[in-house]
């Protein structure tokens, strides 16, 4: 008896899930389908992976009428990729009711297959607020005959600021409508959106969350944000785990943390919900295969996301809620094995730490950010214990030679040849190398009583040590960090430490590179071709102009680092709704 029998799904239902090869419901499964089929409202706290979308997407479609071409089932996503995945599965489960169509939109794709798709008459729409917002507008979506809304990884689009665009939405659908809520966390303001929302829900939960730090082993550093990257680069350097997972809050700062670890030689990549799902799933297979040791990324792009090689997560800044902590630190630690998470904090963020103690009942014990030393100790180290197995295999009698060589050439004394030798080795260059951030230590601290704010590099001036150059090509061209790097190191015959901050304008960026380039490299530079368009790469001479921009272009904005065409999907602010809004507020004040 398949176990799905006790849950009295339609026959057409049923007949889906059996194509489909489910045996026996899940835990959120079986717990919430039971009273969305009654028709009760339901809160669901769950993660991705624990089968949420059968939890809601069965009883959604068993509230549909497929004969009437009008939308009655919707379900809200925070980003494209989960949009898409959710109405695929949806429309799965849908395989054997015929005359039933489920659209995704979502932002960041032309309006008009979404448009005509809506005016064929489907009857479920999956879609991110902004889009579902836009089409709203636009009178191509209307949500009056609407019999079913999910929230679907609430907290998230909660925390990306999809808050009014949420309440906005649910005040256009029937107030007769069914409320899903299913959220990993239930942070305060999940609770106010079901107090106004629903009508004396159900609440279902799976894994509570308290259960999944037990065997993480917590800890904190103070670390100013300006030294965290160095920093972060100091404690994967030396960690003896397998893989470890950075967590970050925004997809700008995915990708410039995954790409200044690139730089210092990590092996390292970044998701976030703007990674399209292909490639999402090459770079978990790489987590999971060990040719990937450092992944960064945003809470909702971790979200289900288990992979037994990560044994240390870290906080590259502490989450807005508890609850998204407990989130963070579950993807170590996992089915009885254990793991580590460090959690960065600013000198003025103790009372957040406290709060984190308070949710998971554990004290933080307070880590020291390994110093230079330390590193180049821990390779070292590293270094010599492969030296018996390396002596071992033999085939040294070259070396010998050159070293016999060498010490009556230079009548040096062999231990500090070898010295010279495992430094060299381990990529210690000797004093005078290290960059700012590579200089901090927990005495940094002493004294200060600045605040501890992100602090933005001022475009045409450079760092202590570096040189700033302009190349020809910007966000409009497709560039990313990674790309620029790879041209830098790979043509210009730099060290990925050699390269520092990047900055990308709508038509340039600015990139700083240690020392500065000679005439020949600037020569190689700039023939490479990055998004088709040559480097062009010249020393920046800083903002010229009345309002001092430079050479007339765009002042840098928030969301750099995110191409214009997929910034818009962050919330779907396109211009449309901007307009929309300063409209609105306008008329407001008049």
């Amino acid at each position: 008896m398949n176990g799905f029998d006790a849950l009295e799904l339609p026959s057409a239902l049923r007949e889906a899930v059996d194509e489909l090869g489910f045996t026996a419901p899940s835990a959120i499964q079986a717990q919430a389908i039971p009273p969305l089929l009654e028709g009760r409202d339901v809160i669901g706290v769950a993660q991705t992976g624990t089968g949420k979308t059968a939890a809601f997407g069965l009883p959604l479609l068993a509230a549909i009428d497929p004969s009437r071409r009008e939308v009655q089932g919707l379900v809200l996503a925070p980003t494209r990729e989960l949009a898409m995945q959710v109405a695929e599965a949806i429309s799965s489960f849908a395989t054997a009711i015929g005359g039933l169509d489920v659209v995704a939109v979502y932002g960041g794709s032309p309006y008009g297959p979404q448009e005509r798709a809506l005016t064929r008459g489907a009857q479920v729409v999956v879609g991110t607020p902004g889009r579902i917002m836009d089409h709203m507008r636009r009178t191509t979506l209307r949500l009056d005959q609407v019999r079913f809304a999910v929230l679907d990884e609430a907290d998230e689009m909660l925390r990306m600021g999809f808050a009014e665009d949420v309440e906005e939405i649910l005040s256009h659908s029937p107030a007769t409508r069914q409320v899903a809520l299913f959220s990993a966390t239930m942070p305060p303001a999940i609770e106010r959106v079901a107090a106004e929302h629903m009508k004396d829900p159900v609440r279902v939960s799976v894994t509570p969350q308290s259960s999944t730090v037990d065997s993480v082993e917590q800890s904190y550093a103070v670390v100013p944000f300006r030294h965290r990257t160095g920093a972060l680069a100091r404690v994967l350097a030396t960690s003896s785990a397998d893989a470890a997972i950075v967590f970050v809050r925004t997809r700008a700062a995915a990708e410039e943390v995954g790409t200044a670890l690139v730089a210092r030689g990590v092996i390292a990549a970044s998701i976030s919900g703007d990674v399209p799902q292909k490639e999402r799933e090459k770079i978990v297979e790489r987590l999971r295969d060990g040719s990937l040791h450092v992944l960064v990324a945003t809470d909702v792009a971790a979200r289900g996301l288990d992979v037994e090689r990560i044994g240390l997560v870290v906080n590259f800044d502490v989450p807005r809620e508890p609850e998204a902590y407990v989130h963070r630190i579950g993807r170590t630690g996992r089915a009885g094995r254990s793991g580590k998470a460090l959690t960065f904090i600013g000198p003025h963020e103790r009372r957040a730490l406290k709060n984190i103690e308070r949710a998971t009942k554990q004290k933080l014990a307070e880590a020291i950010v390994p110093s230079p030393r330390d590193v180049s100790k821990h390779r070292a180290a590293a270094v010599l214990a492969e030296v018996p197995a390396r002596a071992d295999r033999g085939r040294l009698e070259l070396y010998r030679e050159l070293i016999g060589e060498f010490l009556a050439e230079h009548e040096m004394d062999p231990l500090e040849l070898a010295a010279v030798l495992a430094a060299t080795t381990v990529g210690d260059d000797g004093p005078g190398t290290a960059s700012e951030d590579e200089e901090f230590t927990s005495a940094t601290l002493a004294g200060s009583d600045r605040p501890d704010r992100p602090r933005r590099a001022e475009p045409g001036r450079a760092e202590h040590g570096f040189t700033a150059y302009k190349v020809g090509v910007g966000h409009t061209h497709g560039a990313r960090p990674q790309s620029l790097v790879g041209a830098l190191t790979g043509e210009g015959g730099l060290r990925g430490k050699d390269v520092g901050k990047i900055q990308i304008f709508p038509t340039f960026s600015l990139v700083q590179i240690r020392g500065g380039l000679n005439g020949e490299q600037m020569q190689r530079i700039g023939k490479v071709t990055v998004a088709g368009r040559e480097l062009r790469i010249a020393p920046d001479q800083g903002p010229r102009g009345g309002r001092g921009r430079r050479d007339g272009a765009e002042r840098p904005r928030r969301g750099d680092g995110i191409p214009p065409w997929k910034r818009t999907e962050r919330g779907g602010r396109d211009r449309d709704r901007l307009a929309a809004k300063k409209h609105a507020a306008r008329r407001r004040r008049d």
